[in-house]
């Protein structure tokens, strides 16, 4: 008999504050908190993108503080790679970049080289499904994707791919978030992944997986 599934959590925050406040200084982002605190980061050029407002990057990282130390951060459809290396500002030991836009992956490098990190981090260049197949040792503990709102198709590939046990992505006790519209209902489970929890903020949401017990 399977265990029950996990309740799951959901959470509001609303303080009036518009979603789309994205920390710009012209086309610059700027790293939260941390070792490289308040340092300005690029936006890849060119690119009509969508990154993580600060706030809701904020609100990631506060509730993965717990987890960050020593971590192994997988920033999946990375864009300027401001997650990743939030996650690195933060703590973790080692950060993987997967994105394919030739822009994307030009301002990640440019980000890394100003913030003078010279190791602990992997760019996959060829993008997500490159990722999935041929991910770099070691596994990830922590795992953040944020596709296109509208590309229902990459939610799907990718945590389908994220979920299956015969992959070998995930370190014991991983956890897998989701940035999607919170308009948008992610499935409760793929593959081996179940959701517990559902962080709501503004027009965006940010769902919480782990691999089922």
């Amino acid at each position: 008999m399977s265990p029950p599934a996990p309740a799951i959590i959901v959470e509001v925050e609303r303080c009036g504050a518009p979603f789309l406040r994205f920390g710009y200084h012209r086309n610059r982002m700027r790293v939260i908190a941390g070792t490289y605190r308040s340092r300005l980061l690029q936006a890849p050029r060119g690119l009509i993108s969508r990154p993580t407002s600060d706030r809701l990057r904020e609100t990631l990282f506060n509730v993965l503080a717990p987890r960050m130390e020593g971590a192994v951060f997988a920033d999946l459809y990375a864009g300027s790679g401001a997650v990743g290396i939030e996650a690195l500002s933060r703590g973790a030991k080692h950060a993987f970049f997967a994105e394919k836009a030739p822009a994307a992956v030009a301002a990640i490098r440019a980000n890394l080289a100003a913030l003078q990190i010279r190791s602990g981090f992997h760019v996959e260049a060829r993008g997500v499904a490159a990722a999935l197949r041929q991910a770099a040792a070691p596994f990830w503990d922590l795992v953040f994707l944020d596709p296109p709102y509208e590309d229902a198709e990459a939610y799907l590939s990718t945590l389908t791919g994220l979920g299956r046990p015969a992959a070998g992505l995930l370190a014991p006790g991983a956890m897998v978030i989701a940035e999607h519209q919170r308009r948008t209902s992610l499935a409760e489970s793929y593959g081996g992944l179940q959701r517990i929890r559902v962080l709501e903020q503004g027009d965006a949401a940010l769902s919480f997986y782990v691999p089922a017990s």
